[in-house]
């Protein structure tokens, strides 16, 4: 089934960021051995669940803001990318292939939340969701629909909500489930601004 499967914490403090959501939310952060990129990857439960990337590599523009990257594995990233186009996307980085990884591009959707499509190919994402994608928009409705237009099938680990409170930018977050040694319910903050909810 097309869902998101993985997200990519872009941040400029990768040290201080893995300690933070390893207190926060007990992820544990290591450098993947087997990646040629030497890559740090987020586990969860034992479980692959993300990755962590340094915005001082020169592969990101300067001024490049921390952020969350979310993937929607999809079955044709060209393809894919036009039906987003064409439901009023704007294309952000033209699909491209990311080494042995796959193929991948960047999206803002017709409501102005960023995503990004992953045709995968040696790694396929995480096969236990750490939690419920989640996009808070003015017209979720619509969003809905866009996405099912854009994935060919409703995403059944996503929820659409209408905005509530002051108005922010529309983003996908990740809603992960409070436990009792965990975060209390709201919404969890590294000091660089990458955010998640708490159920």
């Amino acid at each position: 089934m097309t869902e998101f499967c993985w997200m990519d914490l872009k941040t400029r403090d990768v040290t201080g960021t893995a300690a933070f959501f390893a207190r926060a939310l007990g992820w544990r952060f290591a450098v993947d051995e087997d990646d040629w990129r030497k890559a740090t990857k987020i586990y969860a439960d034992g479980h692959p669940i993300g990755g962590v990337s340094d915005l001082a590599n020169p592969v990101y523009p300067p001024g490049t803001p921390a952020h969350i990257a979310f993937y929607l594995a999809v079955d044709d990233v060209d393809r894919r990318v036009e039906a987003a186009v064409s439901n009023g996307a704007r294309l952000v980085v033209p699909p491209f292939e990311a080494g042995d990884q796959g193929r991948t591009a960047t999206l803002i959707d017709p409501f102005g939340a960023a995503f990004s499509l992953w045709r995968a190919r040696a790694f396929t994402g995480w096969r236990f969701p750490p939690g419920r994608m989640v996009l808070a928009c003015d017209q979720p409705a619509d969003a809905r629909r866009f996405y099912r237009e854009v994935a060919g099938a409703p995403l059944a680990h996503a929820d659409f909500a209408a905005t509530s409170g002051p108005a922010t930018a529309p983003q996908w977050e990740l809603a992960v489930e409070a436990d009792a040694s965990g975060p209390r319910r709201g919404r969890l903050s590294s000091p660089e601004g990458l955010t998640f909810q708490v159920r």
